[in-house]
């Protein structure tokens, strides 16, 4: 497949405005530290072009009001939503470079649906009851799991597991572990993003929920019967155990852990590392690896508790 566009084509198929050669080929992305010929480099400020060897042979992507301050004799592409025109094209130069090297799933089991412009890279398994919709893109080695259902513009990459048998398990008078087999599925709606490795675990018996707009980082866990809400965010290794119901536009940094069956409000930053074992009811920051509290009121207990060695030595009270 042919990855060399005319800045003209790629004009009309954006809607920006061009600046420059329309006939110039561009066939890559590549960054202004790093600038490549025939490539269109995505250019967020005006300070980055200062000092910058840019090849004549590249065109910028720029926002209307960065455009005006170019120079006429610069090529460019502009646009008044230059971030989503940024995404959009991403997306479009990726899906190009997969043509070639992207398959049918390898393994599909009885009554799939997939919708149209899907890609699909080495080793995908889709067991039974399966939907994909439409413009999703399932990286090397995923595994949906039975009954499972992914809505449109959904990327899961390598590795993944949506479906995967949650950690429900009832412990008999003996100590040994009754498993509790689940039956619910996984519901990923429209315009989420999953990392690399991640496992979704099925409900129990009702379904596990991400909501549209969600974006996931790699190596993060969500358990059985989770729903977390619209536009939030995950990084990486985060946990989400059992039951938590996670609020609209949510922000879980790095290593974060979350006990089941908590609730969070929307709006809610939680920092990295923390640990959470309360319902958080109020949109804000939070952090601490001690019962969790309002960013604020964490900042002034660690400043005490890095204190307090120098406390404990001048009132000579002995360390315990």
């Amino acid at each position: 497949m042919d990855k060399n566009f005319s800045s003209a084509y790629l004009a009309k198929k954006f809607n920006l405005t061009l600046n420059g050669n329309p006939d110039r080929v561009i066939n890559s992305f590549s960054s202004i530290e790093s600038p490549k010929p025939d490539s269109l480099i995505f250019l967020s400020s005006g300070k980055l072009i200062k000092n910058s060897n840019i090849p004549d042979s590249c065109c910028l992507l720029v926002s209307d009001d960065l455009a005006c301050s170019l120079g006429s004799d610069i090529d460019f592409l502009a646009s008044s939503d230059i971030w989503q025109k940024y995404s959009e094209m991403t997306l479009f130069f990726k899906k190009k470079g997969f043509l070639n090297i992207y398959n049918p799933p390898s393994f599909k089991g009885s009554n799939v649906s997939i919708g149209e412009n899907c890609y699909f890279g080495a080793n995908v398994v889709l067991e039974n009851n399966v939907s994909i919709g439409n413009n999703t893109i399932i990286g090397n080695n995923v595994v949906i799991c039975e009954n499972c259902i992914i809505k449109d513009n959904v990327f899961v990459d390598s590795g993944s597991v949506i479906g995967s048998e949650g950690f429900g398990n009832h412990r008999n008078d003996d100590g040994s572990w009754l498993h509790i087999h689940h039956m619910g599925k996984v519901i990923i709606h429209n315009n989420v993003s999953i990392g690399s490795n991640c496992s979704i675990d099925r409900g129990t018996i009702d379904d596990t929920i991400i909501n549209k707009g969600v974006i996931i980082d790699n190596l993060v866990h969500i358990a059985h019967n989770v729903t977390i809400g619209e536009n939030t965010a995950i990084a990486a290794k985060v946990g989400i155990a059992g039951s938590c119901k996670i609020g609209k536009r949510n922000m879980i940094g790095g290593m974060a852990g979350i006990i089941d069956h908590i609730k969070t409000s929307d709006d809610v930053i939680i920092s990295a590392t923390s640990t959470i074992i309360n319902n958080i009811e109020e949109p804000g920051l939070y952090t601490g690896i001690m019962p969790t509290t309002k960013h604020s009121s964490w900042k002034r207990i660690a400043f005490w508790i890095k204190k307090l060695d120098k406390i404990l030595k001048e009132f000579n009270i002995k360390k315990f």
